[in-house]
This record gives C-alpha cells, sequence and structure tokens, in this order.
C-alpha cells in the first residue's frame, strides 16, 4: 500500500507557476503538464478501484482480517486523496489563460472535456466501491455485535443448566484464583472485541465522511461543466460576431470600392466633356478668324 501511495504522491502537480508565465510556449507547456497529470491520477484512482473491489469481496470470507481492512482503509483514504487534489488540478485548468489562436482553443476545450468526462467515470465507480464497502463493513460490525451476544447469552444459559443437573453438582468448584483467572481473561478477550468493534465503527465514519467529499467532487464537477458550456458559447459567440463583422467589413469595402469605381468613371466622363466643349470653341473662333 505504501507503494501506490508513493506513486499517489509522484502524480501530484502544483500549477502555480501556470498562472505567472507570461509566455505562450510556456503557458502551452504547464497546461499539458497538469493535463498529464490528471490523466495519470485518474488512472490510478480506476487501478485503485479495482484493488479495493478485490478486497471488499473477501469481506466475511476465510480471507477477511485485520491485515485485508487496514490495506482496503489505507487505499480508500489515498484513492479520496487523490481524487481531490485530481479535482484541484481540473479547476486549475479551467482558469488557464485562453490563446488567441482558435485551433489552439478548440484543443484545449476537447482535452479538458474527455479528462473532465474520464475524472467523472472514475469517481462514480470509486463511490460505488465506497458505498459498498461501507455497507459491507457495517454489516460486518452487526454480525460480530450479534455474535458476541450471543455467545454470552449462550454460556449463561449453559451455566444454568449446569447448575439445575444433578451430575453438574458433583464436581468440586475450582479454586478462587483459577476463578479470578478465568475471569480476568474473559475481560481481556471481550476488551480485544470492543477495542476491535470500535476501531471497525470508526473506520466506517471515516469511509462515510470520504463518501461526502465525493459528492462534494462531484458538485464542483457539475459546477465546472456548467461554467464551461458559458465560455464555449461566450467563445462562439465572439467568433460568430467577429465573423459578422468581419462579413460587413468585406461589404462596405465592395461598396466602397464600386463608388470609387463610379466616382472615376463620372470624372472622366466630365473631362471628355470638357474637352469636346473646349476642342468645338477652338474650331469656331479658329474658323472666324
Amino acid at each position: 500500500m505504501s507503494g501506490s501511495y508513493r506513486d499517489y504522491q509522484s502524480t501530484s502537480y502544483n500549477a502555480a507557476t501556470a498562472e505567472g508565465s507570461g509566455s505562450s510556449a510556456d503557458s502551452s507547456n504547464d497546461f499539458s503538464k497538469i493535463s498529464q497529470t490528471i490523466a495519470n491520477n485518474v488512472q490510478k484512482i480506476s487501478n485503485n478501484v479495482n484493488q479495493m473491489q478485490r478486497m471488499v469481496n473477501q469481506i466475511g470470507t476465510k480471507a477477511d482480517n485485520d491485515n485485508l481492512r487496514s490495506q482496503l482503509h489505507q487505499t480508500q483514504h489515498y484513492t479520496n486523496q487523490l481524487a481531490k487534489d485530481t479535482n484541484k488540478n481540473l479547476k486549475e485548468l479551467s482558469h488557464f489563460p485562453v490563446s488567441g489562436v482558435t485551433s489552439e482553443q478548440k484543443q484545449r476545450r476537447m482535452q479538458k472535456e474527455r479528462l473532465t468526462n474520464d475524472f467523472a467515470e472514475a469517481l462514480k465507480n470509486f463511490q460505488v466501491i465506497q458505498r459498498t464497502a461501507a455497507q459491507k463493513e457495517k454489516e460486518s460490525v452487526i454480525r460480530a455485535r450479534a455474535n458476541s451476544g450471543y455467545d454470552a447469552a449462550a454460556k449463561n444459559q449453559s451455566n444454568l443448566i449446569d447448575l439445575q443437573s444433578p451430575q453438574a453438582i458433583q464436581p468440586l468448584p475450582p479454586p478462587p484464583q483459577q476463578q479470578q483467572q478465568a475471569q480476568t481473561q474473559l475481560m481481556m478477550e471481550e476488551e480485544v472485541d470492543m477495542n476491535m468493534l470500535r476501531e471497525r465503527e470508526y473506520a466506517i465514519r471515516k469511509i462515510e465522511s470520504d463518501i461526502v467529499e465525493v459528492n462534494q467532487i462531484f458538485k464542483d464537477l457539475a459546477t465546472m461543466v456548467h461554467d464551461q458550456g458559458e465560455v464555449i458559447d461566450s467563445i462562439e459567440a465572439n467568433i460568430e460576431s467577429t465573423g459578422i463583422q468581419i462579413h460587413e467589413g468585406t461589404q462596405q469595402l465592395i461598396k466602397a470600392s464600386d463608388y470609387a469605381q463610379k466616382a472615376r468613371r463620372k470624372k472622366f466622363l466630365i473631362f471628355f466633356i470638357l474637352f469636346v466643349i473646349l476642342a468645338i470653341i477652338i474650331t469656331i473662333i479658329y474658323v472666324s478668324s
């Protein structure tokens, strides 16, 4: 389990430097690093879910023991922490500066949508196994308490029957020292059983607390997806608006070009008429002289 924890730690990434990056190349590099971290974390969550499933299946069987429960609780806790860190990384990914290149915008948007969907799917599977583990541990504790009460009642009933039996009257009772040792041993065993039950109940409460945290992550994901949709709509609206403005500008240029051509033709026609009139006047003056 410690190996899984080391793996988890190695995938943690802090993108605080990304916000201070003024270079587009640095921004793209940081975006890629966080995206890769998220992808690695999602894969580890899925692997841990598979491990938890195998361990949960062993609860209540002959393979069930304290070591199994401890490994299950550690895996569940580390995976829950991994999910919280992945959620944080996704939020950092949402706050990355948007590049001015449209193709890069689309690529980042598609990559973030894919990572969000993959994380949501892994998180859903993790929550299912969390609930299953908590339920099976609850049932195990209930059975342990019931068995403990039944065993005590059975011992008392057996003692009463022995006391009522004529054969039970004949044997001499054990010495007081042996009776005290037996009672002390019984009390120690009962105390051990109670401590074990308390530990298991505490572990159940911890799992239930982690389930609540996973529910909060789902809410954060829903908010991010909603905000992401609004941003996408805004980007598309800006692109459409820019396209309309470009089209309108092109139409204005065409109209201006047509107007300039008409103005040039009009000026040429006026100059031609003036030239003809001037030529006629010169001809008349020449003939008259």
